[in-house]
């Protein structure tokens, strides 16, 4: 489960950095919102989406969940346990949040460039967010 959520976390980066280019290439060039666009933003959502499951099915049976059921106040002292059991996945909820207000605010909006700036602000925030939390340390081991 581990093997695949990290995988996984590859296409998901690769993705929201591509919809965060190409928002912000049609908000300077300003080019229309085409169906391109809303697939590229809608792929974003999807894999970003079943990455958050994957994540949750991982994380209840990683040790760093156990550890924090066992012993809560050594987890938050150690900073690598920290990040994995609370830190990481938090922030990784919260950015598919925002992936999520950013793909539903994004349908309301009538122009253009308001669509571009939408998934330019909140799939950006989400991408800063996931690059703060990942756990570089294991994940560029693998």
């Amino acid at each position: 489960m581990k093997e695949i959520h990290s995988y996984w976390a590859y296409l998901v980066l690769l993705m929201l950095v591509f919809t965060v280019v190409n928002a912000f290439m049609g908000l300077s060039k300003k080019r229309s919102f085409t169906d391109k666009d809303v697939r590229i933003g809608l792929f974003t959502l999807i894999v970003s989406h079943i990455q958050l499951l994957i994540g949750l099915g991982w994380y209840f049976m990683s040790p760093a969940y156990k550890a924090l059921k066992i012993d809560s106040s050594a987890v938050m002292g150690d900073s690598t346990s920290r990040l994995l059991a609370v830190e990481h996945p938090l922030m990784m909820i919260i950015a598919i949040v925002l992936i999520t207000i950013g793909w539903s605010k994004h349908k309301k909006k009538t122009e253009d460039a308001a669509k571009f700036k939408t998934f330019a602000i909140f799939y950006g925030l989400a991408l800063v967010l996931i690059l703060s939390r990942i756990p570089w340390n294991q994940w560029l081991q693998f």
